[in-house]
């Protein structure tokens, strides 16, 4: 029996909820969907994975961790650049020389652009929590299978943004929880095949498949659900390259339904 793996990234209230703090439009009917999976393949599943973002309040990419020059905080979904920031533009409030130059580094490596979001998925809150329509398959599938799913927190260093499951954007040398996770990347390296599906097919799905860019033979058995995931409004083709890329190197996209 093949050993098949279900990767779920952020599937969280504050992103599949309609009144979440960072809603992605029809993250509920992905979840509903995804739900549906479990449920109908509980003993074809051997492992269910879930990564939960978490954040502080004050965070690199919240917006009480940014000043403008008249002392305002940015609205979301404003981009700050280095060069907005060396102009005095933008004010990191905390951290000032070591934001300056993670902002240095994320556009030198070419990483996605640095985003003020709405606060959201704050530690020990609601809008962190696993929304439950998955949440609710997740347990029965623990029930019926025998053995525990796993969950991969990720997102609580409050000065480089992460994306995607497996490393922070730009890993900080002195947080060992920013480097890329080894472990993590040998454990879903056992699997035969790695559906993987959650919040948000623009950013944190498809950074977590390109850190997997180096695992030529991961990439392979890769299955992108791609009915179980949504865009943030307003960053329809930020990803496309990624996709396209993940394609060259042989993984699959397949609607949820037709497994």
């Amino acid at each position: 029996m093949r050993k098949n793996l279900l990767l779920v990234i952020d599937p969280q209230n504050d992103f599949c909820l309609p009144d979440g703090a960072l809603y992605v439009p029809g993250a509920e009917n992905d979840m509903a969907r995804l739900a549906t999976l479990v449920a109908k393949n509980c003993s074809a599943i051997r492992q269910n994975m879930v990564s939960v973002d978490t954040h502080h309040v004050l965070d690199i990419s919240h917006l009480y961790y940014w000043r403008d020059s008249n002392g305002g905080v940015p609205a979301p979904y404003t981009q700050i650049t280095y060069k907005s920031v060396e102009a005095g533009e933008w004010i990191p409030c905390f951290n000032a020389e070591k934001a300056k130059q993670y902002l240095k580094e994320l556009e030198e490596q070419g990483e996605f652009p640095h985003v003020i979001w709405p606060e959201h998925c704050i530690a020990g809150s609601t809008g962190a929590a696993v929304t439950d329509v998955l949440m609710n398959e997740m347990k029965n599938w623990e029930r019926k299978a025998g053995k525990h799913f796993t969950i991969v927190e990720k997102g609580l260093n409050d000065s480089t943004e992460m994306f995607g499951v497996f490393r922070a954007n730009i890993p900080d040398p002195a947080d060992k929880s920013t480097m890329e996770n080894k472990p993590l990347i040998e454990q879903i390296a056992r699997y035969d095949t790695i559906y993987i599906a959650g919040e948000a097919k623009s950013h944190c799905v498809a950074n977590s498949i390109k850190q997997l860019f180096g695992y030529a033979d991961i990439m392979k058995k890769l299955v992108i659900l791609e009915d179980c995931m949504s865009n943030v409004a307003g960053f329809d083709t930020i990803a496309l390259p990624i996709y396209e890329e993940a394609t060259k190197m042989g993984a699959q996209f397949v609607k949820s339904t037709d497994l």
